[in-house]
């Protein structure tokens, strides 16, 4: 079986594990946590980085430094993987669910500023704009853009109409290290941006995320969140109610090993993309995501729209070729089908009956590429 996504482990990982275990070094403390936060935040072009269990908690820690509560609402893309819409449950928050684009499948920028444009109202606390929305006279806090699939939107536009409403911007960056728009890397366009490194990731810690910002104070608080915020070195006092999820120094040497293979795994990433792009063009019915001019994606996971979605996906997995449908639109979810969406036309509906994804590994083989395509190739020449 040709896999969906796994790790490519082909570095230095063996080598800085046992140098944790040889040390003794394999919590929360250690070198290696440093190290690691750091080169993800500087290769991402942020000046602090703080490491995390994971994307998801990375998500809700700073949601809560940006003071999003439980009477607060948060706005999120209909289209993401559940972790982002359980982080703004743990707050308390109530989500917004907004529609994506049917041809780059981000978060809809036309339907978002039309919604805040006809829904919200500006007031005035403690000195400080909000935008609150009518119908529940809640605020609307912060946004958390999804780059789904390590795709982008218009972000320079997403920044505007998040100046115009007042809302902090907590980009779930958790799939796209190595993408970028005009130039600048996700995740450093709001107030956070949270990477994800999970066994599916472009790298993996096995699990881990990082919490990048350019605000020192927010940097700091977020070390000490995670650290059960804990106020001294030597006796056991703590000033508010702290999260033990800081990321363990084994699984940061993992992540250091990961980062400095990043380059490679990245352009064998793009080159995986660019070469399923070339080979299935014109193949049956299938459309791909698009990608604007101005973004440059990591190319996480290809993912194509079929009518045939369900029939293909049976045809691959029964043939060696692991694949995938797309994550359920979160308005279809039991638990959050009572949420606002904000939709026209419900394109999150019609992405997910169509989209398959396919083997994406980074290690991924010019031969195991070759197979997923004359596979594909061979189900649509039985549908004729």
């Amino acid at each position: 079986m040709i896999p969906l996504s796994i790790p490519q482990l082909e570095g230095n990982e063996w080598k800085y594990v046992k140098d944790c275990i040889d040390t003794g070094w394999i919590s929360s403390a250690g070198s290696y946590v440093n190290q690691f936060e750091q080169m993800v935040a500087e290769y991402a072009g942020a000046k602090y980085g703080v490491a995390c269990m994971n994307g998801t908690v990375g998500l809700h820690i700073a949601q809560i430094i940006s003071g999003v509560t439980s009477e607060d609402h948060v706005l999120v893309p209909n289209i993401t993987f559940i972790a982002t819409l359980n982080a703004v449950k743990y707050t308390g928050a109530t989500p917004i669910l907004v529609d994506v684009n049917a041809d780059n499948w981000q978060m809809d920028l036309d339907l978002l500023e039309s919604f805040l444009n006809e829904n919200t109202t500006l007031k005035e606390t403690d000195g400080f704009h909000f935008s609150y929305l009518m119908s529940t006279d809640k605020r609307v806090k912060a946004i958390m853009p999804v780059h789904v699939l390590g795709n982008m939107g218009d972000m320079a536009r997403l920044v505007e109409i998040c100046e115009k409403y007042h809302l902090d911007i907590i980009e779930d960056s958790t799939e796209a290290l190595g993408s970028t728009f005009n130039g600048k890397h996700a995740g450093t366009f709001g107030k956070f941006g949270v990477f994800s490194f999970n066994g599916n990731k472009i790298i993996s810690t096995g699990g881990g995320g990082v919490i990048v910002t350019n605000d020192k104070d927010l940097a700091d608080k977020a070390k000490h969140l995670t650290t059960q915020a804990k106020v001294s070195a030597m006796d056991y006092i703590h000033d508010e109610i702290g999260y033990n999820y800081r990321l363990v120094n084994v699984l940061a040497a993992i992540g250091v090993a990961q980062m400095e293979t990043f380059p490679e795994l990245l352009d064998n990433k793009r080159k995986m993309d660019a070469f399923y792009r070339q080979e299935l063009q014109g193949v049956g019915d299938i459309v791909f995501q698009s990608i604007d001019e101005e973004v440059n994606p990591n190319c996480w996971l290809f993912t194509f729209k079929t009518s045939k979605m369900r029939e293909l996906l049976a045809y691959l997995n029964e043939n060696g070729v692991q694949s995938r449908p797309f994550w359920m639109p979160m308005n279809q979810l039991e638990m959050f089908k009572e949420e606002i969406y904000v939709s026209n036309e419900d394109v999150s509906s019609k992405i997910y009956d169509t989209s398959i994804s396919i083997p994406s590994s980074a290690g991924i083989t010019q031969e195991q590429l070759e197979t997923v395509v004359t596979t594909i190739k061979e189900f649509y020449k039985t549908q004729k």
